[in-house]
């Protein structure tokens, strides 16, 4: 069931003011194949190809929270070691977003790394140090969420149990935030939800609603009973709880109850699902969501963020299309890199190989056509970076392109043998490829492999470069030059 009427609230999101504040950590995923057993033991042997750094915890929230192009302050600890430089360097690299995350010199930066084969997650390896923050670093950290209050109208209580928020931290920031006017919503750990009293949103999954009431939690009447008792012990105006496969229900004060049944087609990681319904739903209230508005879209958002690989984010227009139509996402080939990498991530994940070519593809002939053919019969799925309308005009001169790019990819789209369509504005595309990281790159046997660009980028990672035969006689520059004449 379409649910467009949010869609206005999709796109006031950009105007919410929140800070974020708890426990961060990084997320380490280690790539690889496994194709012996160790001689050493009767364990499997990870040859690792590659490997991927992300903000955790936290950080995820505010990943998600940046995504949706909220105004956001970001504060948390780290250690003063490597994990905690590099996401000093992630949170940068997000640009934009007020941050001050604070460094303890004994602690240590909380790190998951995760060893996958293939699509099968082997084995995750923790390394981390739970403890509260005391002493002057204490009164630095309250003193500076204290600050920033003024400028922000939500405030995110991400807690990890690592420690951040340990000790009365989460209480003394709660009591600031509401007597700044903040709604407060809080991800929850542990079993005393008497740390969070006074909060207007909490949620919980279906476990910890179980630890924090002692109460069973196994059907939909005994969640709504759960969350109501957390509601007359702690004084929440609401609780959100998710249910993974079933759903999300949603108990307010005033007695209202509104279940949400489950949005994700397709499961591949639910990792950070969490972190993006507690984004959405703080982004929500903050642009004037009610409760329930802000619930569903938090549901809608966690369905979409369970259909990518690892802690991922999802990004307004993604709701905006999930709302308008539950299947444009799965049939849209025309798509911003961001979107464009959850993509492929997920052809990754289950085995596929990804082969990229490039072009302007202004007036596509058979030669394209052909081109486009070959490549697609060497890979699973072919992901094509189409040059936008100022870069062709830079490449080809006056008049150029005939088509828009916006007819350029509909047309390239339209092709069995293109999964997805990519624009890029630069002249050449190695950042397009960089990023993509396909292991077949294709271009024509017009050029020499030292000629095509981007090909030392895909061989320095063990990618594969292909020169794929031409048709004679088809040139879109000879075709216009026959029409002019």
């Amino acid at each position: 069931m379409a649910e467009a009427d949010l869609i206005p609230l999709v796109q006031a999101l950009s105007g919410a003011r929140v800070l974020c504040v708890g426990d961060v950590m990084l997320d380490d995923y280690v790539y690889g194949r496994v194709e012996r057993v160790s001689p050493e033991a009767p364990i499997p042997v990870l040859r690792v190809e590659r490997e991927q750094h992300t903000l955790g915890g936290a950080g995820n929230v505010l990943r998600n929270l940046h995504a949706l192009g909220v105004e956001v302050c970001f504060i948390s600890v780290t250690g003063n070691d490597v994990a905690g430089r590099d996401i000093s360097r992630l949170i940068a690299g997000l640009g934009g977003c007020e941050a001050h995350v604070l460094t303890e010199r004994e602690r240590m930066t909380t790190l998951k790394t995760r060893y996958i084969a293939g699509t099968q997650q082997m084995l995750r390896a923790d390394r981390e140090q739970a403890a509260p923050i005391t002493g002057s670093l204490r009164e630095d950290f309250l003193r500076m969420v204290t600050q920033v209050l003024a400028h922000y109208r939500v405030t995110v209580l991400s807690d990890y149990a690592k420690g951040v928020l340990a000790d009365g931290v989460a209480s003394e920031i709660i009591a600031a935030a509401r007597a700044a006017g903040h709604i407060v919503v809080v991800d929850p750990k542990g079993s005393d939800y008497g740390a969070y009293r006074g909060a207007t949103l909490i949620k919980p999954n279906r476990r910890e609603l179980g630890a924090a009431t002692a109460k069973p939690v196994g059907t939909a009447v005994e969640v709504v009973a759960a969350a109501q008792a957390l509601i007359a012990q702690h004084g929440f105006a609401a609780v959100m709880v998710s249910l993974s496969q079933d759903g999300m229900i949603l108990v307010e004060a005033t007695g209202e109850t509104h279940s949400f049944g489950a949005e994700a087609r397709e499961v591949y990681d639910v990792s950070g699902a969490g972190d993006t319904a507690v984004a959405v739903a703080a982004a929500s209230l903050g642009a004037g969501a009610t409760f329930a508005q802000a619930a569903r879209l938090a549901n809608v958002a966690a369905g979409l963020v369970v259909g990518k690989v690892g802690t991922a984010v999802v990004h307004g227009n993604e709701l905006i299309e999930a709302l308008v139509d539950r299947d444009v996402l799965a049939t849209r080939k025309v798509l911003p890199l961001p979107l464009a990498l959850d993509h492929v991530a997920r052809w990754r994940h289950n085995g596929l190989r990804i082969g990229f070519t490039n072009g302007c593809f202004d007036l596509l002939h058979p030669g394209h056509v052909a081109l486009l053919e070959q490549a697609r019969g060497q890979c699973d799925r072919l992901v094509v970076g189409l040059n936008n309308d100022a870069s062709v005009a830079r490449l080809k001169g006056p008049g150029r392109p005939v088509q828009n790019e916006e007819a350029r990819a509909a047309v390239l789209a339209s092709l069995a043998s293109v999964d997805l369509v990519v624009l890029f504005g630069e002249d050449t595309p190695v950042v397009l490829i960089s990023e993509l990281k396909p292991d077949l790159l294709v271009k024509g046997a017009d050029y020499r492999l030292d000629e095509v660009v981007g090909a030392d980028v895909v061989q320095a990672y063990g990618g594969k470069v292909v020169l794929a035969e031409l048709l004679p006689g088809h040139s879109t520059t000879a075709t216009i030059a026959r029409l002019a004449r």
